[in-house]
C-alpha cells in the first residue's frame, strides 16, 4: 500500500485592508475507490467567522468559509494523507469497446437508460468546442479502434507536439490559444485531451491533486510537481481492470497514473474544482504565494502547528 501526504500552502497579502471575504475551498482529498482517505486537517488565519463542510454534485468535499473582520492577509494550511489502491493494472487496452459504441451508448433516445457520464460529453466553460481539437484527435479513432487504445495514442501525440512550460499561460487563457501555441501548463494538457475527446462524444473529466515531489529512484522527475496538478479520466465502461469505468491519463506526463497522483476533486473542469477561490470587498491588489509538497510517508500524521 502506498500512502502519501501533501501540504498545501497558500498565502494572499493584500495592499489595503479586506473588508469582508467569501471563500471556498477544495483541498480535502477525495475517498473513493481510488484512494482512502486516512486524515486532512484544515488551518485558516484569521480564523473564519463562518465555516461549513458540503459535499458537490460530483462527490467532492468543499468548504465554504467567510471572514467578516478586516484581514490584510490569508493563509489557508492543508495537510492531508491518503493510501493509494492503484487501478488498471490488468488493463487490457485492445479488449475496451470500439469508441464509436461508447459515444452512440449516450446519445439520447427516448424511454433509454440515461448514463451520468454523459454530462461529460458536453462543453463547459473552460473547454469549449472547438473544431481544431476534433480535427486533432480523429487520426487516433479509426472506426472500429477500441476506446482505450485511441485515448493512450492520443496522450502520446499529445505529449509529443505539446511543451510543458511553467507560466506560459494564466488561468484565463482561452483553450484555442494554448492549442495554437502548442504549449501550456499541465490544466492546459488536460483540457486540451478533454476537450479532444468530448468532441469525438467521449465522455472526459477534469482531475484536480498533486505529484509526488521526489520521484523515486532511477525515475525521472514529474512535470508539475511542487503545485498543484491535473489530469483526467477518460470513460471506458465495460473495460477489464477499470471497476469504474474511468480511465485515468496524464497528458503532461505521458502516462496512466499508479501511486503518484493524490486526487483531490473532479469536475467538469478547472472552474469546477479550484483548490481556494473567493470573493473580497476592499483589499486592492494583492499577492499570492503557493507552496506545496508531497511525499511518500509512514506512521502517523505530523502535528500542525
Amino acid at each position: 500500500m502506498t500512502v502519501l501526504e501533501v501540504t498545501h500552502e497558500t498565502h494572499y497579502d493584500y495592499a489595503a485592508p479586506v473588508a469582508q471575504a467569501q471563500h471556498v475551498a477544495y483541498l480535502e482529498p477525495l475517498s473513493n475507490g481510488r484512494q482512502q482517505l486516512l486524515e486532512h486537517e484544515l488551518h485558516i488565519e484569521p480564523s473564519p467567522t463562518q465555516l461549513a463542510h458540503e459535499t458537490d454534485a460530483y462527490g467532492n468535499r468543499c468548504v465554504f468559509f467567510s471572514l467578516n473582520q478586516p484581514h490584510r492577509c490569508l493563509s489557508v494550511r492543508s495537510v492531508g494523507r491518503v493510501s493509494l489502491t492503484p487501478v488498471a493494472a490488468a488493463l487490457d487496452a485492445a479488449q475496451s469497446p470500439p469508441w464509436q459504441a461508447v459515444a452512440a451508448a449516450l446519445r439520447y433516445e427516448a424511454g433509454a437508460r440515461y448514463d451520468t457520464a454523459v454530462e461529460f460529453v458536453q462543453p463547459s466553460p473552460y473547454v469549449p468546442r472547438l473544431r481544431v481539437l476534433r480535427e486533432y484527435a480523429a487520426c487516433s479513432f479509426p472506426a472500429g479502434r477500441p476506446v482505450v487504445q485511441g485515448a493512450l495514442e492520443l496522450m502520446q501525440r499529445l505529449h509529443a507536439d505539446f511543451e510543458f512550460r511553467s507560466s506560459s499561460t494564466e488561468v484565463d487563457t482561452p483553450l484555442a490559444e494554448a492549442f495554437e501555441q502548442r504549449s501550456g501548463v499541465c490544466q492546459d494538457f488536460a483540457h486540451l485531451m478533454i476537450g479532444m475527446l468530448r468532441m469525438l462524444g467521449l465522455p472526459a473529466r477534469y482531475v484536480s491533486g498533486y505529484l509526488l515531489t521526489t520521484a523515486p529512484p532511477g525515475q525521472p522527475a514529474l512535470q508539475g510537481a511542487d503545485a498543484s496538478h491535473a489530469w483526467l479520466q477518460v470513460y471506458c465502461p465495460g473495460t477489464a481492470g477499470l471497476p469504474d469505468g474511468w480511465l485515468e491519463l496524464d497528458p503532461t506526463n505521458n502516462l496512466v497514473p499508479r501511486d503518484a497522483h493524490m486526487r483531490l476533486a473532479l469536475g467538469r473542469d478547472y472552474g469546477d474544482v479550484a483548490p481556494l477561490r473567493g470573493v473580497i470587498r476592499g483589499g486592492g491588489e494583492h499577492t499570492l504565494r503557493v507552496a506545496v509538497n508531497t511525499r511518500r510517508v509512514e506512521g502517523p500524521l505530523p502535528a500542525v502547528a
